[in-house]
């Protein structure tokens, strides 16, 4: 009758089980079920544990690398969960958290040989639900226990897919704001329930000049708190303040917080930070790289808005490579070098040195 979920939905529908706790089922060259490390409870892993089906802990080649694990297949590692592991012992291997304390985790048998491409699917569908990027991953018989359990099914290839899902204006209205009365606020949705993302459009910036633009990264601490860590406050006003003067503006505020990680993810990463890891150790040592961000968001609504050339607001010369690649001319990287104290200095070296920032 057409009232089932098509696999855009289905595959909304997994993060979100996903993050509860409950199992997935992903279809690979066979059915696998699938558990999120940070979100699985004893009833369930033990459930898993008394099948004897060979369980693997996947987590990216990064995190293998931090536990010292064998990644025989490049960007991921199978880490063979022992027959009487406890939850502890999951939570250990995901999380980093504990690392310093107990150094020693092994010694860790990892798979080999064999299709990973469901443990991949995995591990993308763990990153976009902002979880810790470790998934317990279970072979099963065939795919009969979707239908006994209710469980949700998504086929490995379209979770691992990296093409953009379309994004929609639901709304735009007035809004004044301190840096000019004439401010209007945009937001637009994507069709795969991922977060939102807003448009701040200050004047009325003509679509045939280039206009002065910042791609600015959701920052919790920074923007709402005023946290010292980094400069992401800073900057957000001091691009609106330009735009203000200058009469016109485009400030697309993206919820791609902590690079793309999440709040949670962000904050477990401060953490480890406190220990002694600068920021790109620390995201290693989660699992995650540099850098998890996706730009193209922001070339996509600067293109539904009607703009193709840009003076963009930034310091991150990977920025501009990203809209160039998508069909948004850069005429000028303006420099918005604001915001370092004495909390962020080494932060902000971190990122010259190993992100590439013009700093």
């Amino acid at each position: 009758m057409g009232f089932g979920p098509d696999i855009t939905e289905r595959l909304a529908r997994a993060r979100a089980d996903l993050r509860m706790g409950v199992p997935i089922i992903v279809i690979g060259a066979a059915p696998v079920l699938v558990m999120a490390a940070e979100t699985v409870d004893h009833d369930r892993l033990n459930a898993v544990m008394a099948t004897g089906q060979g369980a693997v802990l996947a987590v990216t080649g990064r995190r293998a690398e931090i536990l010292k694990a064998r990644a025989y297949d490049g960007d991921l590692a199978r880490i063979v969960i022992p027959q009487n592991a406890s939850l502890g012992w999951v939570h250990a291997i995901a999380d980093p958290a504990g690392d310093l304390q107990n150094p020693m985790k092994g010694p860790l048998q990892s798979a080999r040989g064999g299709d990973v491409a469901a443990h991949r699917a995995a591990i993308a569908l763990m990153k976009s639900a902002r979880l810790l990027p470790a998934a317990i991953v279970v072979p099963l018989p065939d795919d009969s226990l979707a239908q006994a359990e209710n469980l949700t099914v998504v086929p490995a290839e379209a979770a691992q897919a990296t093409a953009l899902s379309p994004m929609h204006e639901v709304v735009a209205a007035r809004l004044p704001l301190e840096v000019s009365q004439a401010g209007r606020l945009h937001i637009f949705r994507p069709e795969d329930g991922a977060e939102e993302h807003y448009a701040v459009e200050i004047g009325r910036p003509s679509r045939d000049a280039a206009v002065l633009t910042r791609l600015h990264s959701a920052c919790f601490t920074g923007d709402l708190l005023g946290s010292l860590k980094c400069d992401c406050g800073p900057q957000l006003r001091g691009a609106m303040a330009q735009m203000g003067e200058a009469g016109q503006g485009i400030l697309l505020y993206l919820n791609q917080e902590g690079r793309g990680i999440g709040l949670a993810n962000k904050m477990r990463a401060y953490s480890l930070q406190d220990q002694g890891f600068d920021t790109v150790e620390a995201n290693h040592r989660l699992g995650f790289e540099d850098d998890e961000r996706d730009f193209r968001i922001g070339a996509e609504i600067l293109t539904q808005m009607g703009f193709g050339r840009v003076r963009l607001l930034s310091n991150n010369p990977a920025k501009v490579a990203k809209l160039e690649s998508c069909g948004i001319s850069v005429e000028e990287r303006v420099p918005l070098r604001v915001g370092e104290n004495p909390h962020n200095h080494a932060y902000l070296a971190t990122k010259a040195a190993k992100s590439g920032h013009d700093l």
